[in-house]
């Protein structure tokens, strides 16, 4: 039997071929036809059905089932390899019944054979594709919010390298604006020390403080102009915003005292720290050397932390892309004077917009974008009053450099960002980048949600990614300390390791990424459930199986495999290929998830009911014995795609 990167996918062939010829032979007239090939809801029906039968029904004026048992008639299975059997079921279906003895022959030999390739179907038309993910503000650590986006990007990323696509990883460093400026105005305060601990923790500390300090001074300036107007109702709701800040503070300076009092005394000291910011904001848009070595040292060690929690993640970057390299470079300036030649900018009190709403109704673009007619597309702002410009605006500088390397761009950026990532593609319409604009993907994702827990990052209030994959490890420690007693110390850390980042990693791809997802740590580590762990374990199993079998697999009898269980893993491992091409195409890795945990399901209970290294005859040991090499192979490739180690041992 040959070797494929596709078992089912053959199946299908040989269903498609046996069906177009029957066709054909009994109905020339009918010209040019489409097969459709799906998978019944119950094996009972076979493992492909083909509802055309109800479709020829229409034209040949002949009921469904007549047409369906004379195409049956008419095909001969008995050369297929794949086929055993046809049948018309079902008032005018036609069910294929697969041969699972060459059908699993297939399916298991390919999986053994290929291993790590098993099933990383490749495709015809490779793209060079940019994958930008995370991009976290380098002003505070990664929290674990963001975390997902991490975590969905470098998936897809892998998901897409796997497909034979050329793929590169980008990380769009936000280093201009308001937040950049306020880091850097608190750490000059206190004299540009080095970071005490981890780097991103210590910039996110010296953020959440000044910011905090900054708000509450703005707020009591606000409060008396309140005071003078008598606008009773407005003096009252700053009087709670200054409440609820002034209790962060307090919360703030408990944790970082010394810190704390310094950048305090230095706004005290300042005659308009607010001014200050601004003018540093300014200075780095026009590249003052002075500005540019304060931010981009501030940035810097922010990054380490970064790196450091990405690193320990298994997610890395191939480019990491500084925001102010476009201002600097005069791409934005360049891109603002060639939307000033298109018919879509209009000014207004001194700022410059965007007519989003008119670009899209001058080239028809509503239908194509997926918007309703009615919807009226808000303008967007691309320059201040004070002549700085705004992130999309710079945004949309940047797609443009990223298409000069790549054919398509994939932004993994939440979903609250929908109209912002909407503007940046009509933008690239407006200036005639038609077919780059088509190939702009803006990857949505939901929140992560952390019940009875606020995040804040101003306020220095979330829960990091380094913090839960910490817990996520530790828990782990105990859980395998209690499974696996005799480990050694050094084995039980090193599996608790990939078990714990694995645990988080997973609970953050498996759910559709248009869903919130609510992170409590009974199901992040679950050994008993979809989970991590539950699949991680899985992999374990079949591995100590084959480790306490020794010995080669040398005359596997696959027509021994009669249990409805092993079929339906057959059949899993047979599909696997085509659940990875329409994860890879529709960019949608929790397809990946869903199928490890099926087939971990199915495989436990294989596990369970069905012995393996004492099964007899020979044959069917060695049979059974490939099957969980399939699976280990399979389980393997699948937690790949999900950045997620797969030890053999738990």
């Amino acid at each position: 039997m040959k070797v494929s990167t596709n078992p089912f996918a053959e199946l299908r062939k040989e269903c498609r071929r046996l069906l177009r010829d029957a066709i054909i032979k009994i109905h020339p007239e009918i010209g040019e036809f489409k097969i459709y090939l799906t998978i019944p809801p119950s094996r009972d029906f076979g493992e492909l059905s083909s509802s055309i039968p109800f479709e020829l029904a229409r034209k040949l004026k002949v009921s469904p089932l007549e047409i369906a048992e004379n195409i049956v008639e008419a095909i001969d299975p008995s050369p297929s390899e794949l086929v055993k059997d046809v049948k018309a079921e079902g008032g005018g279906y036609i069910n294929f019944y697969a041969d699972l003895t060459n059908l699993s022959s297939l399916t298991i030999e390919s999986a053994r054979k290929l291993n790590a390739n098993f099933g990383l179907v490749k495709t015809e038309h490779p793209e060079r594709i940019i994958v930008e993910h995370t991009s976290v503000n380098p002003v505070h650590p990664i929290h674990i919010g963001q975390a997902r986006n991490s975590v969905l990007g470098d998936s897809i990323a892998r998901l897409l390298k796997a497909r034979g696509h050329i793929v590169s990883r980008h990380y769009y460093i936000d280093d201009v604006g308001r937040q950049s400026a306020v880091i850097a105005y608190g750490y000059k305060m206190l004299g540009r020390p080095k970071p005490e601990g981890k780097p991103d923790h210590f910039i996110g500390a010296i953020y959440s403080i000044t910011s905090c300090i900054l708000e509450i001074e703005r707020l009591k300036g606000e409060i008396e102009k309140a005071k003078v107007s008598q606008r009773i109702e407005r003096l009252l709701n700053l009087q709670r915003s200054l409440d609820d800040w002034v209790s962060a503070a307090a919360e703030l300076r408990g944790k970082y005292q010394t810190i704390f009092d310094k950048i305090l005394d230095g706004i005290k000291r300042s005659e308009n720290p607010e001014e200050e910011v601004s003018e540093l904001i300014r200075r780095y848009e026009e590249g003052e050397l002075e500005a540019r070595l304060l931010i981009r040292e501030v940035c810097q060690i922010c990054l380490e932390g970064f790196k450091q929690t990405l690193n320990r993640a298994g997610i890395t970057f191939d480019s990491w892309d500084w925001e102010s390299s476009l201002l600097w470079s005069g791409e934005v300036a360049e891109l603002l004077k060639r939307l000033k030649r298109t018919p879509y900018i209009f000014e207004k009190d001194g700022v410059l917009e965007f007519d989003a709403e008119l670009v899209a109704q001058s080239l028809n673009l509503k239908g194509k974008l997926g918007l309703r007619e009615e919807y009226e597309i808000p303008s967007l702002t691309l320059l201040r009053a004070d002549g700085t410009t705004l992130y999309t605006t710079r945004d949309i500088a940047y797609s443009l450099r990223k298409f000069k390397e790549a054919d398509r761009v994939i932004n993994v950026v939440g979903m609250e960002q929908r109209l912002a990532q909407l503007q940046l593609k009509l933008a690239l319409y407006a200036l005639g980048y038609v077919k780059e604009a088509d190939n702009l993907i803006h990857f949505a994702y939901n929140l992560v949600r952390t019940p009875e827990y606020r995040m804040s990052g101003r306020r220095g209030r979330y829960v990091t990614f380094d913090d839960v994959m910490d817990e996520a490890i530790r828990r782990a420690y105990e859980e395998v300390s209690r499974r696996s007693p005799n480990l050694s110390e050094e084995m039980k850390h090193e599996i608790s390791e990939i078990v714990g980042i694995g645990a988080v990693k997973y609970a953050l791809l498996s759910t559709d990424p248009a869903k919130p997802v609510t992170f409590t740590w009974d199901r992040v580590l679950d050994f008993e459930r979809n989970s991590a762990p539950y699949l991680q374990y899985s992999h374990a199993r079949a591995c100590n199986i084959l480790k306490r079998a020794s010995g080669k697999i040398e005359e596997p009898d696959y027509s021994l495999l009669k249990e409805p269980v092993e079929h339906d893993i057959i059949l899993l491992i047979a599909r696997f290929p085509e659940t990875f091409i329409e994860a890879s195409e529709n960019l949608r890795p929790n397809l990946i998830a869903e199928f490890a945990y099926n087939l971990a399901n199915k495989f436990n209970t294989f596990y369970a009911s069905t012995p393996v290294i004492k099964a007899e005859p020979k044959g069917l040991r060695d049979a059974r014995l490939a099957l969980v090499e399939a699976v280990k192979i399979t389980l393997n490739n699948s937690l790949s795609l999900l950045g997620i180690n797969a030890p053999e041992r738990m």
